[in-house]
């Protein structure tokens, strides 16, 4: 993986330069991405997510076996947004087949944690059934985007070099350690007790990665803003929005994890 500008590969300066003609810079928002309208494409592909999401956490709170839907979403998000992140030309296309895809993953993930069983994920082991968790988790969630939003929009928070080079790096280790850890899952090697435990170094691993993950926001908002400022083409915009949906969703995920170690404390 390259060194990015953007924790998030997928919003990183490179990929917003090489779609700019350096000759042929207008801003014609009929041809140009925008900030508004990358958020207006955000906004669909989060309905998109939130609606395939529901239809895999009704099925679940049923009585049925959604393993089949859960590790499709898993499998076809993580193929298609690799897709995505070389094609950027085919994310108006794709983008929002991704995102159907992430919510049927998200909405089982949900209702596990919600309704409670017992499974072995990539990196460790969960037990579920903590009643309102996941709402907590939802609420967490989009406080803590608003909140890095502000932070950014006030200049509180600033994505300069330095920021974004410790972000950056932080966020490649953590992705090369989970990579170890789903290799490792695979020779029935023992997963390290704070992945999953309620323990305090547990607890203190979830909440740095919860706040690295909000930091990505940071770099997501400031390369959306640069993207725009570029020229970069229109369908730019839906390339934006998927990066944004990409970070977010971790985001959530980690929330979640957080909460489950808390709730087992």
């Amino acid at each position: 993986m390259a060194l990015f500008q953007s924790g998030n590969p997928a919003l990183s300066e490179k990929r917003f330069s090489s779609t700019v003609l350096p000759d042929i810079l207008t801003l014609d928002t009929q041809i140009n991405m925008t900030v508004k309208g990358t958020l207006n494409k955000f906004g669909l592909l989060f309905l998109l997510t939130i609606a395939s999401a529901f239809f895999t956490w009704k099925e679940f709170a049923s009585g049925g076996n959604v393993n089949t839907l859960v590790i499709g979403g898993a499998i076809g998000g993580l193929a298609l947004g690799l897709v995505i992140s070389f094609k950027k030309e085919w994310s108006p296309y794709l983008a929002p087949v991704y995102a159907l895809l992430e919510g049927l993953f998200l909405g089982g993930v949900s209702a596990f944690f919600e309704f409670g069983a017992s499974t072995t994920t990539t990196v460790g082991y969960y037990s579920g059934g903590y009643s309102g968790m996941v709402m907590q988790a939802i609420l967490l969630t989009f406080s803590v985007v608003i909140g890095m939003y502000l932070l950014y929009k006030f200049n509180v928070i600033r994505a300069t070099q330095k920021f974004k080079s410790i972000v950056m790096t932080a966020t490649m280790g953590l992705g090369i350690f989970y990579l170890i850890m789903f290799a490792a899952s695979f020779f029935n090697v023992p997963m390290p007790g704070f992945l999953y435990q309620g323990s305090l170094i547990g607890i203190g691993f979830s909440l740095f990665v919860v706040a690295l993950a909000a930091m990505n926001l940071i770099l997501d908002f400031d390369m959306i803003e640069k993207g725009a400022e570029m020229g970069a083409p229109k369908y730019m915009e839906w390339y934006g929005a998927f990066g944004l949906l990409v970070t977010i969703v971790w985001l959530y995920l980690e929330i979640l994890r957080l909460l489950s170690k808390l709730n087992r404390r």
